[in-house]
């Protein structure tokens, strides 16, 4: 839920926009992305948001079905047009972000009276956004979702902090805590949980999103850039993982991957550690492609990435994927990519949520996942810039200080 817009980015590398000739373009917004990173891993998804009553809309619902993903909640706004974003490419570490979202982003216009709540109860996971808390009516309609699924595992929040899009940063912090309180799973960086507990130590961090919680929360993890990256369960259990290294491209939309991942390993029943593993791969090969929601991987490929030890696979392999298999839109909008059929742990985690019994292995220790049916005027910035590195944090001999992201070594290409 949140969201969703058009990427433009430059096919030049290492110039501004000012020198940027040629563009393409691609389905973009977190949310969105990590919509399409699940559905890439097999998983029926679905997304709530808004758009304009323009052809980039039109473009937008269309992508959304040709990757696999249910865009029956996504809704017109005729007020405003559908979002833009530009980003420049200085790889290993420097990927400028340029949001046009004004006079306001129609997915700020989501009502909580307009929500499929039952739906939204029935999902396995839940995935909101703390872009969501910067403006009415968004604001009110994140936290009557998240109250619906009080109780209901997994019920993720991705701190997702743009400090475009808020006031003054403790404006912010509030908004989190009562977020946080419904939520079963936090995910952020360093930056983004320093926004949300005025903790930076990763250990330090992950506790006080839990204390801010107050009693919700089954699992924060703790993306750290070149750090890696951090996961602790309320039982005082957890993993950390170090990066994988991939020679970077544009690190935009690996966090995206990751959280796909995330989302994926949490309905498997996947132990934390292999969680973050996979997570980390995914944004790793994301990272060292140009595009975010086309490039996000298959489950093969998170599997050869592990194996290689590096994201860096042959370049264009997810087109050769979808050329293989035939595309998202030639399968119809209803049937989801394949599977890799020598990972998944257990069957019984990617049947039918329909049909299935609550069985399958939890994330969180001594807790199973219970088995659901799947479904799903704060001033905004416009033309505004923002410098953001590689979302799985980047690093090529110096550490870079990229803490959008999951735990990746860049290398210069």
């Amino acid at each position: 839920m949140g969201r969703l817009g058009v990427d433009l980015y430059p096919l030049q590398t290492g110039v501004g926009l000012d020198r940027a000739e040629t563009f393409a373009k691609f389905l973009g917004g977190s949310p969105a992305n990590v919509a399409v990173a699940a559905a890439r891993l097999g998983r029926r998804t679905a997304l709530v948001s808004r758009t304009g009553a323009d052809p980039f809309g039109v473009y937008l619902h269309r992508a959304l079905r040709e990757f696999g993903v249910d865009d029956r909640w996504v809704t017109e706004v005729a007020e405003y047009p559908t979002p833009v974003t530009f980003c420049e490419l200085f790889p290993p570490d420097d990927f400028p972000l340029y949001f046009y979202r004004r006079p306001k982003a129609p997915d700020l216009e989501i009502r909580a009276e307009a929500l499929d709540l039952d739906a939204i109860r029935a999902a396995r996971v839940f995935w909101a956004t703390g872009t969501g808390l910067c403006a009415e009516p968004s604001r009110t309609a994140t936290l009557a979702a998240l109250r619906a699924r009080s109780g209901r595992e997994a019920t993720v929040l991705d701190l997702d902090w743009r400090p475009m899009f808020w006031a003054d940063p403790a404006e912010a912090r509030p908004h989190y805590a009562e977020a946080l309180r419904h939520a079963t799973v936090a995910v952020g960086n360093l930056d983004e949980c320093e926004v949300a507990t005025g903790e930076r130590d990763p250990r330090a961090a992950a506790r006080a999103l839990f204390d801010a919680a107050g009693g919700s929360l089954r699992l924060a993890v703790v993306k750290q850039g070149p750090g890696g990256v951090l996961a602790l369960a309320a039982d005082g259990t957890g993993a950390e993982v170090p990066p994988l290294p991939v020679e970077a491209v544009n690190g935009l939309g690996a966090g995206d991957a990751f959280g796909g991942a995330l989302v994926d390993g949490l309905l498997a029943g996947l132990d934390v550690e292999t969680v973050l593993r996979r997570a980390n791969a995914a944004g790793a090969i994301v990272a060292g492609r140009l595009a975010c929601s086309s490039a996000m991987p298959y489950a093969p490929e998170i599997t050869e990435a592990l194996t290689a030890g590096t994201g860096t696979l042959r370049r264009d392999r997810d087109r050769d994927l979808d050329r293989d298999r035939g595309s998202d839109s030639d399968r119809g909008s209803d049937s989801a990519p394949d599977r890799d059929p020598d990972w998944d742990p257990d069957p019984r985690a990617v049947a039918d949520p329909a049909t299935a019994t609550a069985t399958a292995p939890g994330p969180f220790p001594g807790r199973p996942v219970a088995d659901r049916t799947d479904p799903a005027t704060a001033p905004t910035s416009g033309g505004t810039r923002t410098r953001a590195t590689s979302g799985t944090g980047a690093e090529s001999g110096a550490e870079t200080g990229a803490e959008s992201g999951a735990g990746t070594i860049a290398g210069k290409g």
